[in-house]
């Protein structure tokens, strides 16, 4: 006895082999879809080591400098002092937005423009073309621009640029900058001048947002942390500075690469979870088919953890062969993500295999193949010996107890839970991802039950006999209907939720049809230009929907306490920020149709003189100051103090291009205070839009004239592509529920022949048969694509809700389309899988199939 049980696992082994040889293709099938799953994963994993990594080798160009310190105004004082003693090497940089002039063209673009004096980067290089400008162009007073704009709009080196007042030669185009994606310039093209004239450029006047920047490259003997001591200690001093170093840049940019690689591995971990499923019903219908096989197995003496033992190395070798398989896939796809991310990486990623990352590819592929599939395996240990003697139902599931449905459901959803955890490395969310996930196959499972139960009850006499059939199809033993909604539900969720959030929020922003609103916005208009700048809109024939004026100021205090000392309040609830920035107010006698009043009542007019003037305060403002109705705010306008009393909130729809503001005071206040205006104009078409750019930055060159919809197109492209990066790791999770389709096809092919030649026995013709299986397959391609796209749509809906606070309404054309290709796949695969069952006669398929 000794010796069999010393020979049971190599015997258990032989018979795993020989009981595969004549199934290895279904088992292959089973295999694809944790090879797919798993590639996801390690490429996922790999990619975001080697980034990782190349970040760390390459930390200071992502700074290009050991401290890079800001400032709203010039460098004075304490600031500067300090600089000077520090002994650094120091490059500086005036940065601001403002239009850039083609003259050759003539073509106009919002632009980000640095004056730059030094030489900025230390680390790193700024690559041009042609190579070689970015160390001569502040010596020749030229320009850098970038190379994309160039290409835009037909222009190269020699042509000029013009900057506010001033025209530069365009040196050369900007290819790469150290630490900065191209992504950056997706929201204005990148220009580089010599800061030696920026002010003659006209464009440092009041009102302009313009960032004063130092890079600071250190001599051996500084200490960075010595450093960064120093200048917090004079920014509680009031001098309103940030600094960033290179390795709180490295932090950053560490924490950006984290989030988006552990929301891409979810996605691929849907994939995985996908072909647990995958598997878990194959090797159901599997076993079912060797019922009789392990039957006679316990009749010659067997065990029944032998019998369960030799089809658990069968699964546990797939799902070990399916992680091999995958892992070498994924660290081969990871070569193509530079392609998909170049965009939005600062650092040149140098790729290699990831060891890490393939170990743990390999165990969660082999855990989870063999998590899923113990629901059937288990239940093989209840095989009787009696099932090679009478038939049985053979529902492996009724054979498992209640008990052990418990524990293996527990196991799956802990696992899930953890590995959900280990990528988003918190609890909370991982819980609710698990949460998710279960409500998501939860509701597809009820579906499908419902389908099934629908479709025994919907048959009529009056139906045809092959819609009979085919309904009968979808509750019949060996269906498909369960394991399909499961998995192409999943995966069309998925998918599809991407498409119509996308969707949702570009046609939220587009405002192309909306003739209320504004499509050109002109900002930093000086207060002696604005009659200019009027009388151009209207030589052009377009209306002004808004002409308004802005006024900087400071919070001073509240209640009575100082800004200062409520910052040295530990216990204060209000936020730093709020205090800290520069409020760019308005006054008007009457809300705009982009707010609604939520508390208290707006005043229109008010005389200073009489009291606290009445102040209307956004919402969200009104909570990050902590502040009440009645409250009292002291504002610093530009030098003069302004005693307010918050009078009102209301909310703004920020998403609408015209100009919002967090702090509207009343008409008889403010019309003293220096002041600049922005406007707002709708213009008929392209052209038109056009003609006024031009003939605006020319008359006028600090004028930022922004066209609405070239913004949008903007934004447009930069969704787009990091929807493209989304949707690719989506499409895994596709590829793995048409390949659980397949399988599911594959294993119940058997079945479906039999059924096909008995009704062909009784005399059926064979376009009945087809017209039979056509119409089955239509309808679990229907219920599939329906139930992966209600629960899109009702997943699009929660995030527009909850994160967005906007209404969804879907795409309809966009969801039929969707609907209509899925049904096609899946009668294309269903058919084709009982392809060359109707030529033959039926005894040659059924000896074919027994063999």
């Amino acid at each position: 006895m000794s010796k069999q049980k010393g020979m049971a696992w190599p015997w258990i082994f032989k018979m795993a082999f020989r009981d595969s040889r004549s199934n290895r293709k279904k088992l292959f099938l089973y295999m694809s879809a944790i090879i797919v799953g798993v590639a996801a994963q390690v490429a996922i994993t790999s990619f975001r080591d080697n980034l990782n990594n190349s970040v760390n080798e390459q930390a200071k160009e992502l700074l290009g400098a050991d401290i890079e310190i800001e400032k709203n105004s010039p460098f004075d004082g304490p600031v500067r002092a300090y600089i000077d003693s520090l002994g650094a090497e120091e490059s500086t940089a005036v940065d601001f937005t403002s239009m850039a002039y083609f003259p050759k063209t003539g073509a106009t673009r919002l632009s980000q423009i640095s004056a730059f004096e030094g030489n900025f980067p230390f680390y790193g290089d700024l690559i041009t073309e042609p190579e070689g400008a970015g160390a001569v162009y502040q010596e020749r007073g030229g320009a850098l621009v970038d190379n994309a704009i160039l290409e835009q709009f037909g222009l190269q080196p020699g042509d000029s640029v013009k900057v506010g007042y001033l025209t530069y030669e365009i040196v050369g185009g900007i290819i790469e900058i150290p630490g900065q994606p191209v992504a950056t310039s997706f929201f204005g093209p990148r220009v580089f001048i010599p800061q030696e004239n920026v002010e003659e450029t006209g464009l440092l006047q009041r009102g302009s947002r313009v960032e004063y920047v130092s890079y600071l490259k250190f001599p051996d003997n500084i200490n960075v942390d010595d450093v960064e001591d120093r200048l917090r200690e004079i920014d509680r001093a009031g001098t309103d500075i940030r600094f960033d170093t290179v390795e709180e840049r490295k932090e950053e940019v560490g924490e950006a690469i984290t989030y988006l690689s552990n929301f891409l591995n979810l996605i691929g971990f849907i994939a995985l979870i996908l072909g647990g499923i995958g598997v878990a019903s194959s090797i159901y219908v599997y076993i079912r088919q060797k019922t009789d096989t392990v039957a006679i197995m316990r009749c010659i003496g067997v065990s029944s953890d032998q019998a369960m033992y030799i089809y658990l190395v069968q699964a546990g070798l797939m799902g070990l062969i399916g992680s091999l398989i995958g892992a070498a896939l994924g660290s081969f796809i990871q070569y193509y993500f530079p392609l998909l991310v170049a965009d939005f990486i600062p650092v040149d990623v140098q790729l290699s295999l990831s060891w890490t990352s393939i170990g743990i590819g390999l165990l969660t592929g082999l855990v989870v193949s063999l998590l899923f599939a113990l629901y059937p395996l288990l239940a093989v240990k209840k095989i009787s010996p009696l099932n090679a003697l009478r038939s049985v139902s053979n529902d492996l599931f009724s054979l498992l107890g209640k008990k052990i449905k418990i524990i293996l459901t527990s196991a799956i959803l802990a696992g899930i839970f953890l590995y959900a955890w280990l990528m988003i490395s918190e609890p909370l969310p991982a819980f609710f991802f698990t949460l998710g996930m279960v409500a998501c196959v939860g509701l597809l499972a009820l579906f499908a039950r419902g389908v099934m139960k629908a479709a025994s009850g919907l048959i009529r006499s009056t139906f045809t006999y092959e819609v009979r059939q085919g309904l009968a199809n979808l509750y019949r033993p060996n269906n498909q209907t369960t394991t399909l909604l499961l998995t192409i539900g999943l995966g069309v969720t998925l998918i599809s939720s991407m498409y119509l959030t996308q969707d949702m929020l570009l046609e939220r922003l587009d405002f192309s049809t909306d003739q209320e609103l504004p499509n050109i916005a002109l900002y930093d208009i000086q207060f002696d230009q604005n009659e200019g700048v009027n009388s151009i809109i209207k030589e052009n024939d377009l209306g002004i929907i808004q002409n308004v004026p802005i006024v900087t100021m400071r919070i001073q205090g509240i209640n009575g306490r100082t800004v200062e000392e409520i910052m040295a309040d530990t216990s204060r609830r209000a936020r730093r920020w709020a205090f800290n920035r520069e409020y760019r107010s308005t006054y008007r006698d009457s809300l705009l149709m982009s707010e609604e009043l939520v508390q208290g009542k707006f005043t229109g007019f008010a005389d200073p003189s009489e009291g606290p003037v009445p102040v209307s305060l956004e919402q969200d403002i009104v909570g990050d100051l902590n502040v009440s109705m009645g409250d009292t705010i002291t504002w610093d306008v530009q030098g003069i103090p302004i005693q307010t009393i918050v009078g009102s909130s209301r909310t703004v729809k920020w998403d609408q291009p015209m100009p919002n503001f967090f702090a509207v005071f009343p008409t008889g206040v403010l019309e003293g205070a220096p002041q600049f205006f922005a406007t707002t104009v709708r213009s008929p078409n392209r052209e038109s839009t056009l003609k006024l750019q031009q003939e605006i930055v020319q008359a006028y060159p600090n004028v930022s004239a922004i066209d609405v919809g070239q913004v949008l197109n903007t934004i447009q492209v930069f969704t787009d592509k990091i929807t493209f990066v989304i949707q690719f790791m989506g499409l895994f999770s596709i590829i793995t529920g048409l390949i659980v389709l397949i399988g599911s096809s594959a294993t119940s092919r058997f079945q479906r022949i039999r059924e096909g030649v008995l009704l062909r026995t009784l005399g059926a013709h064979k376009k009945q048969v087809v017209k039979i299986q056509i119409f089955e397959y239509i309808l679990i391609g229907l219920m599939a694509s329906l139930t992966g796209l209600i629960l899109s749509v009702g997943s699009s809906m929660l995030i527009a809700y909850f994160f967005f606070d906007i209404s969804f309404v879907p795409d309809f054309l966009v969801i039929g389309a969707e609907a209509v290709l899925l049904i096609l796949i899946v009668v294309m695969i269903g058919v084709l899988n009982t392809r060359g069952m109707h030529s033959k006669p039926p005894l040659d398929v059924l000896r074919a199939e027994a063999n």
